[in-house]
């Protein structure tokens, strides 16, 4: 089986994705109730009851607030960094499996190689995933890796690194800048927040740095974790503009807020 990719929700109203392998099934965050997880699976075909684990990036409660409805599911295991569990465990009232990693470690989880790296936001201890499957040579079962990077103000070298050689991009695209100014929701500090160097990407930050990069082994980028109020599909596509151009092997999926993605294979 090719390692397969599916984004259930991307926002700041919760944040979930799945990826299924031919020997695990595994969530990256778990920002929705477990019965709100629940239907988006069963629209992928999937269920709680097989998955096999929840790996984290941080603590925020768009990423983790699913966590303490699993407590009706013990089977699955939780991985994170120190920081991040002890930010989280502050909240539930159980103890999940906890499987805790350092971060930059690399390990295994059945047949996926898991590398994590440390990401610039305004967390505890937050972090970005590699994950990989398959082996070189093998026509049955070719070796993919997937990058997942979402909740970052900038993009620093290690960053950059694992953007490399893979062939799915997982990234976010949170928000236009003459949008985030012009909105008068949010005070200043707020926005300042947003727009720092431990806040999120914007379209242009993510322009940036997908062009430097540029990768010809990339087969699919997902623009995720867009603002509901100060982004928007039209503008995440004037960004994608000039991106298509140099990457014409590559399929871009921009994921809006309330939006799901099929279960597709990666590459």
């Amino acid at each position: 089986m090719a390692m397969r990719f599916s984004i259930l929700g991307s926002g700041s109203s919760g944040n979930a994705a799945l990826l299924v392998t031919e020997g695990a099934r595994v969530l990256v965050d778990a920002g929705f109730s477990a019965r709100r997880l629940g239907t988006l699976l069963a629209a992928v075909g999937e269920s709680l009851d097989r998955i096999d684990a929840v790996f984290l990036t941080h603590e925020h409660g768009d990423h983790s607030g699913g966590i303490e409805g699993l407590k009706k599911f013990p089977h699955i295991q939780i991985f994170a960094n120190a920081g991040t569990a002890r930010a989280v465990q502050a909240g539930l009232s159980y103890r999940p499996t906890w499987h805790l990693f350092e971060t930059g470690a690399r390990f295994l989880f059945r047949d996926l190689e898991v590398t994590t790296f440390s990401v610039p936001h305004d967390a505890q201890e937050p972090v970005g995933f590699r994950f990989t499957s398959g082996h070189d040579g093998d026509l049955f079962s070719p070796r993919r890796s997937l990058t997942f990077l979402t909740d970052l103000g900038h993009a620093p070298l290690n960053v950059r690194e694992q953007l490399r050689d893979c062939c799915v991009v997982v990234i976010e695209a949170n928000h236009c800048p003459e949008l985030l100014k012009a909105d008068t929701r949010r005070p200043w500090p707020t926005k300042q927040r947003i727009s720092g160097r431990h806040g999120h990407l914007s379209n242009e930050a993510v322009r940036e740095l997908l062009t430097e990069i540029a990768c010809p082994q990339w087969r699919h980028v997902y623009l995720t974790h867009l603002s509901r109020e100060c982004n928007s599909r039209a503008a995440v596509e004037r960004m994608l503009a000039t991106l298509r151009p140099t990457l014409t092997a590559c399929e871009f999926s921009i994921v809006c807020q309330g939006e799901s993605t099929p279960l597709c294979d990666c590459g």
